[in-house]
């Protein structure tokens, strides 16, 4: 990524030149005193930070590489008398520049020898659910509605260059019970990151990246490495936790439950506005002889695993519009065995930046035996159907989204079910 001025003028900004009530002499013959940069820039000569090109020209038309870059963030980094603020813009910019300011000699990991080794971040979230099951010639229609509070603390902590340990702990409360928080340890791993490589061991994240979360979003237990840049595969391997169906007849509803031993290969490439994924994924447990006989009750299965490909591709078309499709099959399921999905977005929120907004609309088809734990807040097992959804953020780090999926049960025993979804997060 190439940059000109602009980027000059943020590293300014960075150092407190800006708003510095005393310009320094200025040595640039192509800037003049009415430029609108004209302080930034003589007080960046002025404190060492630019240098110009020795022929008395600043040039701040011309692009500058991403190694020019670096060495102004670096000198910036020396800087001592500067703002909390600005400290942080620094912290920042060198994340940015983090592989050419190594190249420079520059360690980002000891950016602030007296920093905090271990970070805070977290979430207050409230959710709610509305679902309304269509009556049918054996069930009754039926109508319920959930509220759930979600606290959240992700705690970092530095180990070394190349290694830090990761936590997350929720603690849910269901507030139309008002009963007392149920808080739970969700992840805990060490994370190693080193160019064009990664590794995380312990319990973290498991989602189906190739398929935007189709397939899963949820966590297990094991070890997991990626390998390279635009072309990333991720290999995985560890103890699922996960297999969690249920079945609903009349009034009378079943939950299934067990632990399955996983492997799994995820690759994607992102070149620019397209990106591509593929994915295989390999689960054994005697959860799934339940599982697939769920669906089928005159043919009790003896399979117990679940072999899944899968595939996806996204094509981002000007910043704004995202269209993005998904299909994966499981291949050891005789029945409910696939599951797609096709969505179109128009931009979206984001929490960071007040005002920022989101839509889009979608069509799901959920099998049973394949979209295990999809990442949709209003997923209903084992259904078909579209789903609407916007998103905005009325304040920074402030974040809210409501969505609608108007499902068909793909089983003939179950009801239709339509579910709205809403939802508030308010991070720190």
């Amino acid at each position: 990524m190439k940059k000109t001025l602009v980027s000059a003028l943020t590293t300014a900004l960075v150092v407190g030149a800006a708003s510095t009530t005393f310009a320094a002499a200025n040595p640039f013959s192509d800037v003049p005193a009415d430029h609108w940069a004209y302080d930034a820039v003589s007080q960046l000569a002025a404190d060492g930070v630019i240098e110009g090109y020795g022929d008395t020209t600043f040039q701040g038309d011309k692009n500058i590489t991403r190694y020019e870059m670096a060495q102004m963030v670096a000198k910036a980094m020396a800087k001592t008398d500067v703002s909390a603020a600005d400290k942080a813009m620094i912290d920042k910019l060198a994340a940015e520049f983090a592989d050419e300011l190594n190249n420079l000699g520059v360690r980002v990991s000891n950016l602030e020898k007296h920093a905090d080794m271990v970070k805070w971040n977290g979430e207050l979230r409230y959710r709610y659910w509305n679902t309304q099951k269509e009556k049918t010639a054996t069930s009754a229609s039926d109508k319920t509605g959930k509220d759930q509070l979600r606290f959240r603390l992700k705690p970092t902590a530095e180990v070394n260059d190349h290694w830090d340990v990761h936590a997350q702990i929720d603690a849910d409360l269901d507030i139309s019970a008002d009963n007392t928080a149920d808080a739970k340890l969700k992840e805990a791993y060490a994370q190693g990151h080193y160019k064009n490589f990664g590794t995380k061991i312990g319990k973290f994240a498991l989602y189906s990246t190739d398929t935007d979360g189709l397939l899963l979003d949820d966590d297990f237990s094991g070890a997991q490495v990626t390998f390279g840049n635009q072309l990333k595969a991720t290999l995985e391997a560890g103890r699922w936790t996960g297999i969690e169906h249920e079945k609903t007849v009349g009034t009378t509803t079943t939950v299934y439950d067990s632990a399955a031993n996983y492997q799994g290969i995820d690759l994607s490439y992102a070149p620019s506005k397209l990106r591509l994924g593929a994915g295989y994924r390999h689960f054994n447990s005697d959860g799934f002889k339940t599982l697939y006989t769920l669906y089928d009750n005159s043919t009790p299965s003896t399979e117990d695993n679940a072999n899944i490909w899968s595939v996806g591709a996204g094509y981002n078309f000007d910043g704004n519009w995202d269209l993005f499709g998904a299909y994966a099959k499981n291949t050891s399921a005789d029945n409910f065995e696939t599951a797609h999905t096709v969505q179109l977005k128009y931009k979206g929120a984001n929490k960071a930046n007040k005002g920022t907004w989101g839509a889009y609309a979608a069509y799901r088809y959920l099998g049973g035996n394949v979209a295990f734990c999809p990442t949709y807040d209003t997923e209903i097992n084992n259904t078909k159907g579209w789903e609407f959804g916007a998103d905005y953020a009325p304040f920074s780090n402030v974040y809210t989204a409501i969505s609608y999926y108007k499902a068909k049960a793909l089983d003939a025993a179950a009801q239709h079910t339509n579910v709205l979804f809403g939802r508030v997060s308010f991070f720190f």
